[in-house]
């Protein structure tokens, strides 16, 4: 019988936030309900996992996968009945804790791809600041068989892995390159390993065996960084080589990322190193902005030690910590991470504000120059009535910019004279400024008339001079100085290629 789509009672308790996201930047925005404390990131890929193009709801879109794999259980006979509202619980508490989640097929309900489940690393820190190893192991077993369910039994090996081991390693006060952060790596591996093989074996237990038990694997480090992980990784290895046999020729395996990580808020994939300490994200006003990120949050004052780029022969290091307890090879990865920056230091508050209202070919205008103690130009903010978003983004791009030293006269020469098409807005005469006349677009009057005030008005004049009322028409499509000779001018003796073209003929 169908199983319906129903919110689990886990999250009665949550508040959800409603926004609109888009998958990518060339998609529309969708109505889309997720936990308030998540981000917008997190939005993007709930957006993005989803299928169609209408509203979603993160507690009604995990309902439909679990229900899915549930009913598929239950009638092949994988999954006992009894067992189910447990399996249940379990996989909606990984997706509401950020803690794990199958990839973005089987959100897709893309039966025939291969299903892959992985376990977000960070969302297993507890309070103390360490890492619950035990409800990691638990979650690791969960995934099999989550995993083995939605290969319908018949895949001998599963892709149970995790992700954003640069963030945890980051929250424990690691450097990725260190001794400390491979010991780290590597009883994790063994734990996901020895937890994998122990879900495979109870799987086993019920339907049958298909693989002898693993005796031999690399001891894994007697001690390490966090209380207690090696001696779990060791515990789940030898009670995984003491069951009576596996289902599954492998489980533990690291896959490339998808939506799913982005979900769960992991900023890498498997192994990978931290891509730096910032990132560029969207504020409560759509505006770009750099911030940080989350494993440089979790870093604190370490960020810019712990963040910093790694060497080729660190990832490989790396690597071969983790590669003898995988059942599968670690992908290669997709880029070479970009180097780390050392977070920007807080932007002081503005000393003076300049503020023009305009009127540029029709459209009323308003500019505002916030300066620094120095007196330099700090940022600029552009409004244009009855208009959202024509230039923001460009406008925040100047801004971070000008916050890195690029000079004013760089973005001038850059925007004096653009067409209104390019700068999607309009053109025309300018009312209410005495120095500037008329402007090819709004961009072209808001730069220009920052180049009168920050870099001298003769100057400013004699590299930027007011374009001939003409060019400003919203048809003209040149741009001053663009113009070529007028005419007459000495026609050619022979006739232009387009009319030589008119006597061609075809033959065969």
């Amino acid at each position: 019988m169908a199983r319906t789509t129903r919110q689990h009672p886990i999250w009665d308790g949550i508040a959800l936030r409603r926004t609109r996201a888009a998958a990518d930047p060339d998609s529309a925005p969708r109505p889309v309900a997720l936990p308030a404390t998540w981000d917008d990131e997190a939005a993007a890929a709930l957006a993005a996992l989803a299928p169609g193009a209408g509203p979603v709801a993160l507690p009604t879109l995990a309902a439909g996968w679990i229900g899915r794999l549930l009913e598929k259980g239950l009638q092949a006979g994988q999954l006992d009945p009894a067992r189910a509202p447990t399996l249940e619980a379990a996989l909606h508490g990984l997706v509401a804790q950020r803690r794990g989640a199958p990839g973005a097929a089987t959100w897709r309900g893309e039966a025939r791809a291969e299903p892959r489940f992985v376990l977000n690393l960070p969302g297993f820190l507890d309070e103390a600041g360490g890492f619950d190893s035990a409800a990691y192991a638990r979650a690791v077993g969960t995934a099999v068989e989550a995993a083995d369910i939605l290969s319908g039994g018949k895949t001998p090996r599963l892709r149970v892995g995790f992700a954003d081991l640069a963030g945890l390693l980051a929250a424990l006060g690691l450097a990725y390159d260190s001794a400390d952060a491979r010991a780290v790596a590597t009883c994790i591996s063994a734990l996901s390993r020895g937890a994998a093989e122990c879900a495979s074996a109870r799987i086993a237990d019920r339907l049958g065996a298909r693989e002898p038990a693993a005796l031999l694997w690399p001891a894994p480090p007697a001690h390490c960084a966090v209380p207690g992980m090696a001696l779990a990784a060791r515990r789940a290895l030898d009670l995984a080589g003491a069951s009576h046999g596996l289902r599954h020729q492998g489980g533990f395996a690291l896959t490339l990322p998808d939506a799913a990580e982005a979900l769960l808020g992991a900023e890498t994939g498997g192994l990978a190193p931290a891509q730096g300490a910032t990132r560029f994200a969207h504020d409560a006003e759509g505006r770009v902005a750099e911030r940080p990120t989350r494993a440089a949050e979790r870093a604190g004052a370490q960020a810019a030690r712990l963040l910093a780029p790694v060497s080729t022969a660190a990832r490989a290091a790396m690597e071969a910590a983790v590669a003898p307890y995988l059942h599968a090879a670690s992908p290669a990865p997709l880029a070479r991470p970009q180097p780390a920056r050392p977070l920007p230091p807080p932007r002081p508050a503005p000393a003076r504000t300049q503020l023009w209202r305009v009127v540029v070919g029709g459209q009323r205008v308003t500019l505002q120059a916030s300066e620094t103690p120095e007196g330099a130009l700090g940022a600029i903010a552009l409004s244009v009535a009855g208009q959202r978003g024509g230039a923001e983004a460009m406008l925040q791009a100047v801004n971070i910019g000008l916050a890195r030293g690029v000079p004013l006269s760089d973005y001038v020469s850059a925007f004096a004279y653009a067409r209104g098409s390019v700068a999607g807005l309009g053109a025309g005469p300018v009312e209410g400024d005495g120095e500037i006349l008329c402007a090819t677009s709004v961009l072209d009057w808001a730069f220009r008339r920052l180049a009168l005030a920050y870099l001298g008005a003769a100057e400013s004049r004699a590299l930027w001079p007011d374009p001939r009322l003409e060019d400003c028409a919203a048809d003209s499509a040149t741009a001053p100085g663009d113009r070529g000779p007028m005419l007459p001018l000495p026609l050619p003796q022979r006739p232009s290629p387009a009319a030589r073209r008119r006597f061609f003929r075809l033959v065969g």
